[in-house]
């Protein structure tokens, strides 16, 4: 179960990415407590992925400070054991099976082996991947090897969970149990940073909402709420006050107009 004694799980201060002249993230700042589901947003181009490997360590800011579970992610000692990260392409070997590649993670991540053989069996099998566990990777379909990367991630019961469109390419059956342990694992008191273009998805599991446009966090809060800034009524959807959002400019400072090219408001 989490283990984080601090009350704020993601802690980002004024970050900001830049790669020559170009500005991929421009002060960007936000504070997440334990056991929320953060749903992330924003039009192709915002800066999501930058923002998503700056949280996790796997790239470092220009300037501004990121800390998880209380701890700087520039420690990877202090934070590995509490962040599990699926990305949007995940790292599978093509030629371990399934069982073998999440055999192979739990051993990294210094699993006992019979809890980790109790887990995979159950999430293979909550997944509808059993029957398939012990061929190779590489005949796998694009369902079944995120259903397999999803299982790898969240394996050692990690405090923060980041997702990068979780359910891309599952089929309905598999992306709804998706959005229950999403969840189950908040309910649980896990903190899930989720980054996805399925706007329905976040609509149904998301405490609060950050938009990104051009690099900049233009809106924030609760679903609720976000609607309200972008002055949509209780009865209009999450994509309607995502639309006005980044194509009108509402937020903090001239955000400016953005395409919304690539977010979809339907399940997989």
């Amino acid at each position: 179960m989490p283990s984080t004694d601090t009350e704020i799980a993601i802690e980002a201060a004024d970050l900001r990415k830049t790669y020559g002249s170009d500005v991929a993230l421009d002060g960007v700042s936000f504070s997440i407590p334990a056991g929320t589901v953060y749903g992330f947003l924003g039009p192709n181009g915002a800066g999501k992925t930058t923002t998503m490997r700056l949280l996790t360590g796997l790239s470092h800011p220009t300037a501004g400070t990121v800390r998880v579970c209380g701890s700087p992610v520039d420690d990877r000692r202090a934070i590995a054991a509490h962040v599990g990260y699926l990305p949007e392409t995940p790292p599978l070997y093509d030629e371990f099976s399934a069982r073998e590649q999440l055999d192979y993670v739990a051993d990294l991540r210094d699993i006992p082996t019979d809890v980790a053989h109790e887990r995979i069996d159950d999430y293979l099998d909550r997944f509808d991947l059993a029957a398939d566990a012990d061929r190779r990777i590489e005949s796998y379909s694009t369902g079944m090897r995120q259903k397999t990367a999803f299982v790898q991630t969240v394996l050692h019961d990690p405090d923060v969970l980041f997702l990068d469109e979780p359910t891309s390419g599952l089929d309905p059956r598999a992306a709804r149990w998706v959005r229950e342990c999403i969840t189950e694992f908040a309910d649980a008191g896990t903190t899930v940073f989720l980054s996805t273009h399925i706007l329905p998805v976040v609509e149904a599991v998301a405490d609060e909402l950050g938009v990104l446009l051009d690099g900049r966090l233009v809106a924030e809060g609760t679903p609720t709420e976000v609607k309200a800034r972008a002055e949509m009524g209780e009865q209009r959807s999450l994509e309607d006050a995502f639309l006005a959002v980044t194509s009108d400019g509402i937020g903090d400072g001239d955000a400016g107009e953005s395409e919304s090219e690539g977010v979809t408001a339907d399940e997989p």
